[in-house]
């Protein structure tokens, strides 16, 4: 198949003298400070994503960081220095800054539970849970060695199908390092008309369930006394974004969430930028740490969003699933299996994804939650066959409600939210619905009619190839930027 390391291909814009091509970057400063790592979960023998650094500016009245707990996992820390499966820590020794009208919420230490969530093992978190804070840069949870590998999941041909699919699509360290690149001028460029602005990437790029073709959600924040109008401000950028050199076709969208919509000059790398949106910024990191809580789940999405997108039940702007609803699908389904694949994170750990804990604080949460192991052992073949048919057979569509906050379907009640709605996917903080695009009995009854038939298909063949064209998407996405 096509190696991880593969270059892009195509026409670099850096080429043309755009912007200046620095280094790509080994982890992401959104603040322009030191460096730092705060995966929430590694998996070896994965390419991992470049740590996320977002250290708010010091302030003359420090916040000291929450305890942390040292996750060894039966495994001695030889170094500080950076290794591909050893990454340093680096805590927050700053306060950040409060939005008017929040407080600040600073992350307590995770408590310790009193028992394991069923399906699930957290023996080795309880052994270790240090007494007293005496490590200020704790490791990197590891897996067992009995999961290091993805190859472990894809031991029949339709999981192997599905992790030849991943290897070749997933997002590559280049694609990021491109899309982290552009935010950086942008940033710059915004500043000069916005001073307090800060930009973030958001969404799939960041929480590590993107393809090489996946666009780029940016999220601006401007904080201050006065409450912004984001269609003023996207039409301000709009204005801003045609004097500068590396973009071009900017469309402003009048949605519910406002965006702006540009492309980088001579790719086809999109972005849409909103303003103030930080659920985004919330979600997004709820959603990594579910991304690298097993090795099964980054594969298990990016099949089902392709096989979503070819079968077209994965778009919002006409009427069927956004992909996050369907990443909200398939991480509900892997929660109420008997054998839970996940654990609730946000019940489990509330403190560490608490929706009033300040924006600044956010990526810190989720350093703090141990390793999750699963009991159940399923291939990748397996859990995406019982995807399918529970969605086509078992969920009830009329009178249930999908959360991952409660790891499990609620009835659905009378509240405007949900009655008359055709399907109900809960937001995990906002807690409205976020399958609300489909509105048409027909999209509804086009999506449920391709759950049953790709079901039946593939329980018949277990061939990938029945419900989507595996070639002509690896050889897509490898031709793409």
């Amino acid at each position: 198949m096509y190696p991880r390391s593969a270059a892009p291909r195509g026409r670099s814009p850096y080429s043309n003298g755009l912007y200046p091509p620095p280094s790509a970057p080994r982890c992401y400063d959104y603040n322009h400070q030191s460096m730092a790592a705060v995966n929430s979960f590694y998996a070896p023998g994965l390419e991992r994503l470049p740590a996320y650094d977002w250290k708010p500016t010091p302030s003359p009245s420090p916040v000291l960081p929450p305890r942390t707990p040292t996750m060894t996992n039966g495994r001695k820390r030889q170094n500080d220095e950076y290794s591909p499966h050893v990454v340093k820590r680096q805590r927050l020794d700053s306060s950040p800054h409060p939005i008017i009208g929040s407080p600040v919420i600073q992350t307590p230490r995770p408590h310790r539970p009193d028992h394991a969530v069923a399906g699930s093992s957290r023996s080795s978190f309880d052994r270790s849970y240090p007494r007293s804070h005496t490590n200020p840069h704790p490791l990197v949870p590891a897996v067992p060695e009995s999961s290091s590998s993805l190859r472990t999941y894809a031991k029949d041909r339709l999981s192997g199908q599905m992790v030849d699919l991943f290897e070749a699509c997933q997002q590559q360290s280049s694609d990021l390092a491109r899309k982290e690149m552009c935010r950086t001028q942008l940033q710059q460029d915004i500043q000069r008309v916005y001073a307090v602005g800060r930009l973030y990437l958001t969404g799939s790029s960041m929480n590590g369930l993107g393809c090489r073709s996946s666009d780029a959600d940016l999220c601006l924040v401007l904080k201050g006394n006065k409450r912004q109008d984001p269609i003023h401000v996207l039409t301000v950028l709009q204005r801003l974004f045609k004097t500068v050199s590396y973009i071009e076709r900017t469309q402003l969208i009048r949605a519910k969430v406002p965006i702006l919509r540009f492309r980088e000059k001579g790719s086809d790398l999109e972005f849409d930028l909103n303003v103030n949106n930080t659920v985004g910024i919330r979600n997004t990191f709820l959603l990594r740490s579910y991304a690298y809580a097993d090795l099964r789940i980054r594969p298990m999405i990016l099949v089902v969003k392709k096989w979503a997108r070819h079968n077209q039940i994965n778009d919002a702007s006409k009427g069927t699933l956004s992909s996050y609803t369907l990443v909200l699908m398939v991480l509900h389904y892997l929660q109420t299996l008997k054998e839970p694949v996940l654990p609730s994170l946000q019940r489990d750990y509330p403190e560490c994804f608490n929706p009033l804990m300040d924006i600044d604080m956010v990526p810190d949460g989720p350093k703090y939650i141990p390793s999750y192991f699963s009991r159940n052992q399923s291939s990748l073949g397996e859990l995406l066959l019982g995807f399918l048919k529970y969605y086509a057979t078992y969920f009830r569509w009329d009178k249930q409600v999908i959360s991952i906050r409660e790891a499990r379907a609620l009835p659905k009640s009378n509240s405007p939210e949900w009655r008359n709605k055709f399907i109900c996917v809960e937001e995990p903080f906002e807690r409205n619905n976020v399958a609300r695009a489909v509105h048409e009995k027909i999209k509804f009854e086009a999506i449920k009619a391709q759950f049953v038939e790709s079901s039946r298909i593939l329980q018949q063949r277990k061939d990938l190839n029945s419900i989507l064209p595996v070639r002509t998407i690896i050889n897509k996405e490898s031709s793409r930027r």
